[in-house]
């Protein structure tokens, strides 16, 4: 069998849905299985050997009509017997419709008249999670049992790092203590902490643990970085000389350091690939259970402000969350440091 699976998204989002590749190699062994996603996505499925084929796309490039054709017309050619398309969007859908595949399977649209025939197994999305693993894990696993039994099933998406990536050295003269990844902004501004909470809890490490904290973040965010680091007292266990230029490169600065603590987003659940403790702090509108993936208060533990104060939202409309969403910082500050910090001293207090 031919298999593409379409994931045009972030970087978490590429990681957990290549548990279908890992499943469907490990019923079908001989299957081709092809993976298409955005050229930045790349280094969490790299060395997959559940996966034949990385095809990359463009995430700009695939608004333009003209691309999207082409891009059509080259899956037509491949003649797949199966598509999975986890994220279902516009661009996804439409290639899945015009593929000539035996089987495309995504998720029925919200809206009543989204369902245009996109799919020919069309899966509606469960309204909550039943497993560990999260409802966004759990979600794919739904689209792959519509292609058959794939019992015992692997919830746990992989990262496969070679012998020689494993021995570079990376962390150098930051060898002689244990390193704490420290996720300092979020992927989006909407899941970034208040630059003065983070320097809190930078402050609360470096007072109370004998680590170093490698300060990550994105190439173009690191103005920012540089404001939370100046606001932080004990700048002499803060690493900043170290940088990864790249997923890649995250990936092996995060298996040779010692856990992670961070906004929610792609680097937890690189993290959670590669075995290694995670601190997750939520944002206020991010729905936890989509993305809390194996959360057993130890190894991975996190905090939400809804899990503070649960009858927070109660009160607001489906407007007023939309405007929260597009603005969470005030909800975002009612999320303090005297919440957070007592559930991060036990979590550390476990893990290092």
């Amino acid at each position: 069998m031919k298999v593409l699976i379409i994931q045009n998204k972030r970087i978490g989002d590429v990681l957990i849905s290549s548990v279908i590749a890992n499943n469907f190699k490990a019923k079908y062994p001989e299957s081709e299985v092809h993976f298409m996603a955005y050229d930045f996505t790349h280094g969490v499925i790299l060395k997959n050997p559940n996966i034949d084929r990385i095809i990359s796309i463009n995430d700009k490039e695939l608004k333009k009509l003209p691309v999207l054709l082409k891009l059509i017309c080259q899956i037509r050619k491949e003649k797949y017997d199966i598509i999975f398309d986890p994220y279902s969007k516009t661009q996804s859908k439409l290639i899945c419709k015009f593929s000539t595949a035996k089987q495309t399977i995504g998720h029925k649209s919200r809206k009543k008249l989204g369902n245009w025939g996109y799919y020919t197994h069309p899966v509606t999305i469960s309204k909550e999670k039943t497993k560990i693993c999260g409802k966004a894990i759990e979600d794919r696993i739904h689209l792959l049992s519509q292609a058959g039994n794939f019992e015992p099933i692997d919830y746990h998406p992989k990262i496969f790092l070679t012998d020689e990536e494993k021995k570079e050295d990376l962390l150098g003269k930051y060898a002689d203590k244990k390193v704490i990844v420290l996720g300092v902004l979020g992927s989006t501004p909407q899941k970034s902490m208040p630059y003065e909470y983070v320097a809190n809890m930078v402050d609360f490490i470096s007072s109370n643990y004998n680590v170093y904290i490698l300060f990550n973040y994105a190439p173009h965010q690191k103005e920012e970085a540089l404001k939370i680091y100046e606001m932080c007292k004990n700048k002499s266990n803060i690493i900043l000389d170290i940088y990864a230029k790249n997923i890649r490169d995250f990936i092996k600065l995060m298996n040779q350091s010692a856990l992670l603590v961070s906004n929610e987003g792609g680097t937890v659940h690189i993290a959670k690939a590669l075995n290694k403790p995670t601190f997750t702090i939520f944002s206020p509108y991010v729905n936890k259970d989509h993305w809390a993936s194996f959360e057993d208060g130890k190894l991975h533990h996190s905090v939400h402000l809804l899990e503070m104060r649960p009858n927070l939202f109660d009160s607001f409309t489906f407007e007023e969350r939309k405007k929260i969403e597009k603005n969470p910082d005030e909800l975002y500050k009612q999320l303090t440091p005297e919440m957070i910090l007592p559930e991060l001293d036990k979590f550390l207090k476990n893990n290092l």
